[in-house]
């Protein structure tokens, strides 16, 4: 006889996973047969560059990689990831203190609250935003405190209401924003540095679309802010930038104890990053200027299609700055969110993101990828003609 098993309250905590509901969604409508057009989960479709893959193979075959890797991750991939960052930010990171290799930007999102985070401790968390932020929260017992992101102020958090909220610790930042495609000022960065100076707030950036940007307007880093380093982590990511998205490598960097922490935590947990994978990330760091700008020129040729496309049948939606993502208000004639992407599926056989999934100011609003060929991004639009 089986024992009864109760969920732990912080499980019981958290809605269900977004994009977990969705791929269910999805996978039901494909067993039926049906064309589905996957404008749902931002997953680039083209590809790992060959040079990578190549990295993989041959350091796959080499013995010396198929032990324990370190928890730190190799020297020479530290080492890699601190040229990157001084040749795109102009900021210089010590390799063996300020850097710290992860299994993806979402475990070391995951497990940074547990190393700074009390239980109840108030955790500053803007909204719409990606879900691992709330999860990773109460995780760790903290309390979230939102703060919505509002079209008016450019889906930037109200600096104001963030100065209003007393002993907070520690708050998640995200720009090029996800869901929302917004980027962040210089003026942005500045004041908010300033005021996490002032009220002792630890900051975590999650910078994984730093690299996804259209009109050659470069995201920025918070550490090109005088005195990041003082309050700040940040967050990059392999994935969207090269396409691994399931090779799972990024990497946090900045302020020597909060990595140092974040180290201390994973170490616990988990016992590093198959080095082939980590020698493979060298040889993604090394991809030319020239093949980077090609993947965000298909973006922006990609962006430039539904966008328009959408216009075309009367939809207004303004133009992502960056990120594969396009945020839009849902039409007129659905209620909310929900419906809407339930329309989509069931009347065009398109899967949009509902707004509401990323946060209660996310109503109203519908997520759409641009990681779909463009081919296939017409033909959406095409359904949708008819649906609209």
């Amino acid at each position: 006889m089986s024992i009864e098993i109760d969920f732990a309250e912080r499980l019981k905590a958290l809605p269900p996973y977004l994009f977990v509901e969705i791929d269910k969604a999805k996978r039901k409508a494909r067993e039926e047969g049906r064309d589905i057009i996957d404008l749902g989960i931002g997953d680039p479709d083209t590809g790992t560059p060959a040079h990578i893959i190549e990295a993989l193979y041959q350091a796959a075959k080499d013995p010396v990689n198929h032990r324990y890797a370190l928890d730190a991750g190799l020297p020479q991939l530290r080492r890699a990831i601190a040229e990157w960052f001084e040749n795109r930010f102009q900021v210089k990171l010590d390799p063996d203190t300020e850097v710290y290799p992860c299994i993806g930007s979402k475990e070391g999102l995951a497990h940074l609250p547990l190393g700074v985070v009390n239980p109840k401790d108030k955790v500053i968390i803007p909204e719409p935003c990606y879900p691992g932020y709330r999860a990773s929260t109460i995780f760790a017992g903290g309390k979230p405190q939102f703060i919505p992101l509002m079209a008016k102020n450019g889906f930037l958090p109200d600096l104001k209401k963030i100065e209003k909220i007393k002993d907070a610790k520690f708050m998640f930042i995200n720009y090029p924003n996800n869901p929302t495609a917004a980027t962040a000022t210089k003026e942005f960065y500045q004041q908010l540095v300033q005021i996490a100076r002032d009220k002792g707030i630890i900051i975590a950036s999650d910078l994984a679309y730093s690299e996804v940007y259209f009109d050659g307007e470069k995201p920025m880093s918070i550490f090109e802010i005088e005195g990041a380093k003082e309050v700040a982590i940040e967050f990059h990511s392999f994935s969207k930038t090269y396409n691994m998205t399931g090779w799972r490598l990024a990497w946090a960097c900045g302020n020597s104890k909060l990595v140092a922490t974040l180290g201390k935590v994973k170490s616990n947990v988990d016992s590093g990053i198959f080095q082939a994978i980590q020698v493979a990330g060298i040889s993604a760091l090394k991809t030319s200027d020239d093949q980077l700008n090609r993947m965000r020129f298909m973006y922006q040729e990609r962006r430039d299609a539904l966008i328009n496309g959408m216009r075309s049948i009367g939809w207004k939606i303004p133009a992502s700055k960056a990120t594969f993502y396009v945020w839009a208000k849902i039409p007129k004639q659905f209620k909310d969110s929900m419906e809407t992407s339930q329309v989509f599926l069931e009347k065009a056989n398109i899967v949009a993101t509902p707004g509401v999934g990323f946060g209660p100011s996310g109503e109203g609003y519908i997520r759409m990828t641009i990681t779909a060929p463009k081919e296939r991004i017409n033909q959406a639009v095409e359904r949708l003609g008819k649906v609209l």
